[in-house]
This record gives structure tokens, C-alpha cells and sequence, in this order.
């Protein structure tokens, strides 16, 4: 019972989303149309990208690269804009997760060596944030944007352009907001040498992201990705398959059989398209902040064409609550297991910031949809 108590409290929006496709098969019964629902591309090129971006991180390429920007930091408002810039740029390409995960235990360790635990808070809030909408601009930053990406079947050069304006906002307001803190100068704030990682798996995988990014713009079948990215990682390092997150995967599975049952219902299917009609943006944001904002994209994708607005809802909606994405989570996690860790402010400290992104970011989403 204990155990089935922490799995819930671990993975409740993925209880949600198997209670839910489990009551929709009462009104539509199993059957192999159920098949039909699942969009096998998405999970593919999820499985993949975790795959690849996992391998990457194992042979220490993204700490050896940040271990290489920091023995040039001088200053504390420098180290502060590096360390949010490493999640805001890394994101775009290996996720918000994985941003955050590589990214906060260094910041952590940083800001210790440099006798600066006074900063960690703001630097660790100021790096979720940045994870969350530098992630935003491309389809490969985030699982909700891979899903609507592929969902909608939006060109590369149109989801680009489309989320460029609030990421460029996101760049300036999360600049601006590790300036404000103070500057003071600091020694050498690096950990120490870090050996390049070894050459011929670096050149493995990153052979292996390129397969992947290939499928992304469509210009490989997914089947092959996969096969491709399966075939290389039980050569290479067969103990990856265990750093997938099944527990995603297994969620956007129950969340695809949920929505393909709701939208067999007529009744059900027209009323969640006129209350979502016109509202993407707002639904997509509140939505956000109970469920995290991937289930929310998976959950209102069935019911409307207008891309671009839920785009911007699900991805302005990471902000605000703590649970509003999963990554900020992650951070929220490592910050507790850190010594002297303060769980209550960096809650006080985490809500004042991202409500206040959140604001000028929906307004900005606002006015776009506007023009």
C-alpha cells in the first residue's frame, strides 16, 4: 500500500490520465480502433530524443562545456547570467528537463564553491523559468511542442517564426531580472578540470542526435529513427533504456486513448470544442497550472484547429503554480536536497517571479494573436 501511495504522489498526472482513458472505454469499448488514436511518431521521437540527450549527458559533454564558460566569469551578476543562459539556450535543444537536471546540480555546486548560497534561490528560480521558455521556441525543447508539432503537422520555419517573438521577450526579461541581482566580484567559481568527454562516443551521439533532429523535420521515417537509435544505444550503453521516463510515454499513451474516445462522442466532442473556441490561450494557461501544460497540450489538441494559440497557452502556462510544467518540479527537488535548503521561500520566492513572467508573457501571447 505504501508503495502504491508514493507512486501516486510521484506520478499523479499519470494515474489521471489512466482513470480517464479507463472511464472513457465505458461510453466507447475497446476496440482496434484504439490503435488509430496513438500517434506512434510523437512517442517514437520521444523515446529517441530521451535516448540520445540522456548518452550525451552521461559522457559529461554538458558539463565540460559549462565548466569551460565559467573559468571566464569574474563577477557574481556574470556567473548568474551564465548559469540561467545555459538553461535558456540548452533547452532549445535537449529539453527543459534535461536543462535542468544537467544544469541546477552545477549551479548548486557553483555557487557553493564561490561562497555565494545567498544567491542560489533567485539563480535556481531565474533557471527553471529560463528552462521553461527558452524551451518554447523549438519542437524538440519540450515534449508539448514535439506533440503539437507533429500533431499538426507545422512546418519547422512557421513554429520557429511563430514562437520567436516570446522567446526573444523571455531572453530580455530573464537578462534583465539576473542583473537586478547584485554583482560582487568572486575567485575562480569553477569545479576544477573536466576532462573532454570520450571522442568516439561524443561523435556517436551526436551522430545519433542528428538521426533523431532528421526525423524531427520529416526527413526520415520514424520507424527507422528508431531503429537506427535502438540498434547504436544497446552497443554503446545498453543502461540508457533505464533513464527513460516510461512514466511520460505511458501518459501521453492514456491521454491519446482518452481524447480519441471523447472525440467518438458527438455530444462530448461539441461541447469541449465551443467552450474551447476562441479561449485556447486562457484554457491552455489555467489548464496548465492544474495538470502541468504536456497533458493540457495533449487534452485540448483534440478539439480545436487554432494551433498557435494553444501553442502559446501551453507553453506561457509553465509558468505560475509549481506543478504548472514537471520540469519546474525537478529543480524545486534538487534545490530541497541541497544543505541549508530553505523549501518554503524558494515556494514564496518561485511564485513572485513566474507570476510576474506569466503576466507580461499572456499579455504579449495577447496582443500577437491580435495581429
Amino acid at each position: 500500500m505504501k508503495k502504491c501511495v508514493t507512486f501516486l504522489k510521484k506520478e499523479t498526472v499519470l494515474c489521471i490520465a489512466a482513470l480517464l482513458s479507463v472511464v472513457s472505454a465505458f461510453f466507447v469499448p475497446p476496440s482496434p480502433e484504439y490503435l488509430d488514436y496513438i500517434d506512434w511518431r510523437v512517442l517514437a521521437l520521444l523515446f529517441g530524443l530521451m535516448l540520445v540527450v540522456k548518452g550525451l549527458q552521461s559522457i559529461g559533454l554538458f558539463q565540460y562545456l559549462a565548466s569551460g564558460l565559467l573559468s571566464r566569469i569574474r563577477t557574481t551578476r556574470q556567473l548568474c547570467l551564465l548559469l540561467t543562459g545555459l538553461c535558456f539556450f540548452s533547452s532549445m535543444l535537449i529539453t527543459n528537463d534535461v536543462a535542468l537536471i544537467t544544469f541546477v546540480p552545477f549551479a548548486v555546486m557553483v555557487l557553493s564553491l564561490a561562497d555565494e548560497k545567498k544567491l542560489m534561490i533567485p539563480v535556481i528560480v531565474l533557471q527553471t523559468i529560463a528552462a521553461n521558455l527558452g524551451s518554447m521556441l523549438t519542437p524538440l525543447g519540450n515534449p508539448q511542442n514535439l506533440y503539437l508539432y507533429s500533431a499538426f503537422n507545422v512546418p519547422m520555419g512557421r513554429f520557429l517564426l511563430t514562437m520567436l517573438p516570446l522567446t526573444l521577450l523571455s531572453l530580455f526579461l530573464i537578462a534583465g531580472s539576473a542583473a537586478l541581482l547584485p554583482s560582487r566580484k568572486i575567485q575562480a567559481a569553477g569545479p576544477g578540470q573536466v576532462s573532454f568527454p570520450p571522442r568516439l562516443k561524443l561523435a556517436c551521439y551526436t551522430f545519433l542526435f542528428l538521426v533523431a533532429l532528421c526525423c524531427v523535420l520529416r526527413l526520415l521515417p520514424w520507424p527507422a529513427m528508431l531503429a537506427i537509435l535502438i540498434l547504436a544505444v544497446l552497443i554503446l550503453d545498453r543502461k540508457l533504456f533505464r533513464s527513460v521516463d516510461y512514466c511520460l510515454l505511458l501518459t501521453f499513451v492514456c491521454f491519446f486513448l482518452f481524447i480519441g474516445n471523447m472525440e467518438r462522442i458527438p455530444a462530448v466532442s461539441s461541447l469541449i470544442s465551443s467552450l474551447l473556441r476562441g479561449r485556447e490561450l486562457l484554457l491552455g494557461i489555467l489548464l496548465s497550472q492544474v495538470i502541468s501544460n504536456v497533458p493540457a497540450a495533449i487534452l485540448l489538441s483534440g478539439f480545436t484547429q487554432e494551433v498557435q494559440a494553444l501553442m502559446y497557452g501551453v507553453n506561457i502556462g509553465g509558468l505560475g503554480t509549481l506543478i504548472a510544467s514537471l520540469a519546474s518540479v525537478i529543480s524545486f527537488k534538487i534545490y530541497g536536497g541541497s544543505a541549508e535548503a530553505s523549501r518554503g521561500k524558494y515556494i514564496r520566492v518561485f511564485t513572485l517571479y513566474s507570476l510576474v513572467f506569466l503576466l507580461v508573457l499572456s499579455a504579449a501571447a495577447a496582443l500577437l494573436l491580435r495581429l
